[in-house]
C-alpha cells in the first residue's frame, strides 16, 4: 500500500500531464475552436522584410511576429502572378486544376474561380466560423457578381475585386491628397471601385483613405466575432506592395525606403492594429496568424518594385525569385519561436487549417499537405517536392521546373517583362523560352541564386539526382488534370463593375461617392 502522501502527488502529476497534452497538441482544443488570420502581401519579394534582411524596411509588427513565431526560409507560392497564386492558396490545389490560368483576371473577365472549388472559408463554415475578407480578391466578378467572395464562403467582404492598377489612376494619390503617386495604370476601363459584399460603396476609391477603411473593417470583425464567442477566419490579401504604391497620412513619407517602403509600412501598421484587436478581444492566445505573399517582386519597377534578396529574378519567372516567399506562422504559447528550412507552400495552408479546426477536407484531389509537424515540433515536412508552372501553363510544355529536397531542375526557362531592368539577362523579357536537355540543376542550399549548374561532366553524381527529380515530375504530371481555362473565357466590357450601370458614356460615367 503506498504512503498516504503518494496519492495526491499522483493526482497532481495527472493534472500536469493533462495540461501538458492540451498545450502540446494544438489540434486538441476541446470546444474552443481556434481563430485564423491569413495575411497575404502583394508582389512582395523574399528580401523585402526587415526580418528577412532588408536594412531599411520598417516592418516592426511583422518582424515581431517572426521573432515570436516560426519563420520559413523555403516557402513557395504556386505561380509568379496574382490570380493563379490566390486560387491555389484558397483551395489547396494547383491553379491548373481549377482553371485559373493563363495570367490574371481583368475587370470585365467572364470567368472566375469556379464555384465548385472549395475555399478555406467554405471548409470552416460548417463548423460555425464567421468568415471575412478585406482587400484584393482578384478571382473574378463575372455575370451578376457570381464569382465574388460572398459566393465562395465569405460572410463579409470589403475591398477592390482585382489589382488596384487595373483602372485609371488619376485619383491614385498619396498623402497629402494633392501629391500624385508616380505610376501608370490601365486606361479604357472603369475607375477602381470599393466593394462592400456585392455592392459598390465608392467609385473611384480614395486610395489615401483605403487602408484605414480596411483596418477598421478587419479589427471590427475580430472584435465582434470575439464578443459573440464565435470562431473566425479573416483573410487579408493586401494591395500593398503592388505597383504603383500609395499610402495614407500615417505612412506616406515616413519610411526611409521611399514609396515602396511607405506602402509596406502601412500594411505593417494594419497588422499591428489586428494584433492589438486580438489582445483587446481576449483571443490573442487562441488565434493562429499566418503571413506570406502571392509572388515575387516586380523588378521592372526598380526601387518601386521590391527585392528578391539572394534569389534569382522575380515576378513572372519560374526562378526562385518569382515564387519563393517570406512566410511567418504565429500562435503564442503553441508555436515555439524559431526558423525552419523545411519545404512548404501556400497549398499547405488549407489542409493545415482544416486539421487545426477539425474540419472536413474537400473530396477532391488536393496538392497541399498538413504542416502541423513543422509548426508545433519544428519537425520534418510532409512535402517532398515543389512543382513550378509558368504564368501560362499548358499540357504541351508541362512543368517548367521541379524541386525535390534541396535540388531544383529547370526543364524550361524564360524571362518576363515583370523582371526586366535587372543586370541578370536571364530575367528579361527577351530571354525567350528555352528547353534544357539535360535540365539545369541547382543546389538551392549552397546556391540559392541559381548561378551554378550542376548538370555537367564535372558533377557525375548529378545524373542520379536528375533521375530522382524526373521520377517525381512524371508521377505528378500523370496525376494532373487541367481544368477548363477560366481566364481564357475572355473579357466582356459590360461586366466591368459600375455603380451607375445604366449611365452613358461608359466607362467615364461610372462614378459615385
Amino acid at each position: 500500500m503506498p504512503p498516504v502522501f503518494f496519492i495526491p502527488v499522483m493526482n497532481y502529476l495527472k493534472i500536469v500531464i493533462f495540461i501538458s497534452v492540451i498545450l502540446l497538441a494544438p489540434e486538441s482544443l476541446g470546444s474552443q475552436l481556434p481563430n485564423f488570420i491569413l495575411l497575404f502581401a502583394d508582389d512582395l519579394g523574399f528580401g523585402d522584410l526587415g526580418s528577412y534582411g532588408h536594412p531599411s524596411s520598417l516592418t516592426p509588427n511583422l518582424d515581431k511576429l517572426a521573432a515570436e513565431g516560426l519563420r520559413f526560409t523555403d516557402f513557395y507560392a504556386t505561380s509568379p502572378v496574382c490570380s493563379p497564386s490566390r486560387a491555389a492558396l484558397l483551395t489547396g490545389r494547383y491553379q491548373t486544376r481549377s482553371g485559373v490560368y493563363p495570367g490574371v483576371f481583368y475587370p470585365g473577365s467572364r470567368g472566375g474561380l469556379p464555384l465548385n472549388e472549395t475555399t478555406i472559408a467554405e471548409v470552416l463554415k460548417p463548423l460555425g466560423y464567421a468568415t471575412a475578407i478585406v482587400g484584393k480578391w482578384h478571382l473574378g466578378l463575372g455575370p451578376d457578381r457570381k464569382f465574388l467572395p460572398t459566393r465562395q464562403g465569405f460572410d463579409h467582404y470589403l475591398g477592390i475585386p482585382y489589382s488596384h492598377d487595373q483602372g485609371p489612376c488619376q485619383n491614385l494619390t498619396c498623402f497629402p491628397p494633392d501629391v500624385k503617386c508616380f505610376g501608370f495604370c490601365d486606361v479604357g476601363v472603369v475607375t477602381v471601385p470599393l466593394v462592400a459584399n456585392e455592392t459598390i460603396k465608392r467609385q473611384p476609391v480614395s486610395f489615401p483613405d483605403l487602408e484605414t477603411a480596411y483596418s477598421d473593417f478587419a479589427t471590427a470583425f475580430v472584435s465582434s466575432s470575439a464578443r459573440r464567442n464565435q470562431p473566425f477566419f479573416l483573410y487579408y490579401p493586401s494591395h500593398h506592395t503592388h505597383y504603383p504604391q500609395y499610402a495614407g497620412k500615417g505612412a506616406a513619407g515616413k519610411s526611409p525606403r521611399g514609396p515602396f517602403g511607405d506602402a509596406l509600412m502601412e500594411f505593417d501598421n494594419t497588422v499591428g492594429n489586428l494584433i492589438q484587436a486580438l489582445h483587446k478581444s481576449g483571443v490573442y492566445n487562441n488565434t493562429f496568424v499566418f503571413f506570406t505573399a502571392d509572388n515575387g517582386p516586380e523588378l521592372m519597377r526598380r526601387a518601386r518594385g521590391g527585392n528578391s534578396g539572394l534569389l534569382k529574378c522575380g515576378k513572372g519567372t519560374t526562378y526562385d525569385g518569382g515564387l519563393r516567399e517570406p512566410a511567418i506562422a504565429h500562435w503564442p504559447g503553441r508555436i515555439r519561436p524559431g526558423v525552419t528550412h523545411e519545404l512548404a507552400s501556400t497549398l499547405d495552408i488549407l489542409p493545415t487549417v482544416a486539421a487545426l479546426a477539425g474540419a472536413k477536407l474537400p473530396s477532391v484531389q488536393l496538392d497541399g499537405v498538413d504542416m502541423r509537424d513543422i509548426l508545433f515540433s519544428h519537425g520534418l515536412s510532409k512535402r517532398k517536392a515543389m512543382f513550378y508552372y509558368p504564368t501560362d501553363p499548358s499540357e504541351k510544355y508541362g512543368l517548367f521546373a521541379v524541386r525535390v529536397g534541396k535540388y531544383k531542375a529547370h526543364y524550361y526557362t524564360r524571362g518576363a517583362a515583370h523582371s526586366d531592368t535587372t543586370p541578370d539577362q536571364d530575367c528579361h523579357m527577351v530571354a525567350f523560352l528555352k528547353h534544357h536537355d539535360p535540365p539545369l540543376l541547382f543546389d538551392l542550399e549552397a546556391d540559392p541564386s541559381e548561378n551554378y549548374n550542376l548538370a555537367t561532366p564535372e558533377h557525375p553524381e548529378s545524373q542520379a539526382v536528375l533521375q530522382m527529380i524526373q521520377a517525381a515530375k512524371a508521377e505528378f504530371e500523370a496525376g494532373m488534370a487541367f481544368g477548363e481555362s477560366q481566364v481564357g473565357k475572355g473579357i466582356d466590357p459590360a461586366l466591368e463593375p459600375c455603380c451607375t450601370p445604366d449611365c452613358a458614356p461608359k466607362p467615364a460615367c461610372c462614378a459615385c461617392s
